[in-house]
């Protein structure tokens, strides 16, 4: 029967040519694993995992023409041919005069929040996700999330939970004024709320209200290009524009963006922070060739341009968010028929369980949202991440009713409709045990971005 038949099975735009081994650990070893990496799944070896939701960040399949775009690598050091590429198709999608390339977001990151802030600034985002929060951090300011009510509640089937609260944000800079905010930011989608997108129409009154105070608007693009399949979907008076067009209504607002290529750009590693301030650009490259390499290359290899040139094209092909977001929707339809809780409505790049409806046996002592994710891996060998408490602290908390999630990750173009079946089953059964799950405590925390390296103990 053709696949046309199954509405709700995502049909691959793309046939299978290299094919990559699935380790297959025994409950035994997934045991031994977890022993050995203090309970913290980041600690896993790649072997000890059977599918891997840990994240969709550069863990994507190439496409032909994005390997092929590697074997024209001009490894100059200064002037490839492939930052030139790579430059153009940036300034097309985005409208943006000056680019920069970095080796990843977070890099990106770190160039924009080390020359804009200072301590005692105040940055306000919709949400930050873990290492924007770090690096706003870092520099001595403060980051605050200004996403709209909904966004902070699973069951509300509100279509824009990436939105800003206009009011709020208007509210914080007459209060605070240029002098300490030098930036507001806004992520899309929003992967802190659950993958969420935000709104042409919301973006237009941030950035007017931004502009009114003078103050540069910058977005975090990493997954822009979903972000605009979604606001294609669900706003009035989008339906049958191109991703380019609908994208384009944002950078157009906008002053800058950094990215993180390793998600929309649909590459292993790679990203870039862009600007229309020429004496922000000057300053930023001061400060990527101190920490990241020569401005033409910034810390990748020449090829690696290259094969971003062409995923930034890739990921704007309807067919290919089709399948994308439609992989997700399939995951949430089998989890729904279980009746497993997970935040709604679906988003773009992966499913967010709702720890709190999950275990609500466990309080948030028992850092709940950790130790859904052991269960989950001790279960069927499936990774995913916490995305709550633990990776944030206080501040997702701030002015909120405290997200408790446990993130389901979808690598682009990697896994099939019956390795996402297995997922469903995996996490079926855990609910259906729910009531055995057991917390976990911490027993080493690090200073910053804990979830990485901390370390932790069954209760």
């Amino acid at each position: 029967m053709p696949a046309e038949s199954f509405p709700s099975l995502p049909f691959e735009p793309f046939k299978t040519k290299v094919v990559e081994r699935i380790p297959n650990p025994s409950r035994e070893e997934r045991e031994k694993a977890l022993e050995r990496a203090n309970y913290n799944l980041f600690n896993l070896k790649s072997d000890e995992v059977r599918i891997d939701l840990l994240t969709d960040s550069g863990t994507g399949a190439m496409s032909d023409r994005q390997w092929a775009a590697l074997m024209m690598g001009d490894e100059t050091y200064a002037g490839s041919r492939n930052f030139f590429h790579f430059e153009s198709v940036v300034r097309s999608i985005t409208g943006f005069p000056f680019v920069l390339p970095t080796h990843q977001g977070r890099a990106a990151e770190n160039l924009l929040f080390s020359t804009l802030c200072r301590p005692g600034s105040i940055v306000p985002n919709n949400m930050h996700f873990d290492t924007t929060q770090a690096h706003v951090l870092h520099q001595g300011a403060k980051p605050v999330n200004l996403a709209v009510a909904e966004a902070y509640d699973p069951v509300s089937s509100e279509p824009f939970k990436g939105n800003v609260d206009v009011d709020a944000l208007a509210k914080l800079l007459d209060r605070e004024g240029r002098e300490k905010v030098p930036l507001v930011m806004v992520t899309i989608t929003n992967n802190t709320g659950g993958g969420q997108p935000v709104s042409v129409a919301n973006f237009r009154e941030v950035a007017r209200v931004a502009k009114a105070h003078g103050v540069p608007l910058y977005l975090d693009m990493c997954r822009w290009a979903e972000n605009a399949y979604l606001v294609r979907e669900r706003e009035p008076g989008q339906a049958g524009r191109s991703i380019p067009e609908i994208g384009r209504e944002f950078f157009d607002l906008a002053d800058g963006a950094t990215m993180s290529a390793k998600k929309d750009g649909i590459v292993n590693i790679g990203g870039f922070v862009a600007t229309r301030d020429e004496s922000v650009f000057d300053r930023l490259r001061e400060a990527l060739i101190l920490f990241e390499g020569f401005s033409t290359y910034g810390g990748l290899a020449r090829r690696d341009l290259e094969a971003i040139a062409v995923g930034l094209t890739e990921a704007t092909e309807l067919d290919y968010l089709a399948h994308r977001i439609g992989q997700v929707r399939y995951l949430a339809s089998l989890l729904e028929a279980r009746g497993v809780p997970f935040f709604h409505p679906v988003g773009g790049h992966g499913i967010y369980l709702d720890v709190r409806r999950f275990l609500p046996h466990l309080s948030d002592d028992d850092l709940p949202g950790q130790a859904l994710a052991v269960e989950l891996y001790r279960e069927g060998g499936v990774r995913t991440v916490e995305v709550g408490a633990l990776m944030f602290g206080e501040t997702l908390r701030s002015g909120s009713k405290g997200l408790e999630l446990v993130r389901l990750a979808i690598p682009r173009r990697v896994y099939s409709a019956s390795h996402l079946a297995y997922v469903a089953e995996v996490v079926a059964r855990v609910y259906e045990r729910r009531s055995t799950v057991r917390g976990v405590r911490m027993v080493y925390r690090p200073e910053r971005l804990p979830h990485f390296t901390a370390r932790f103990a069954p209760k």
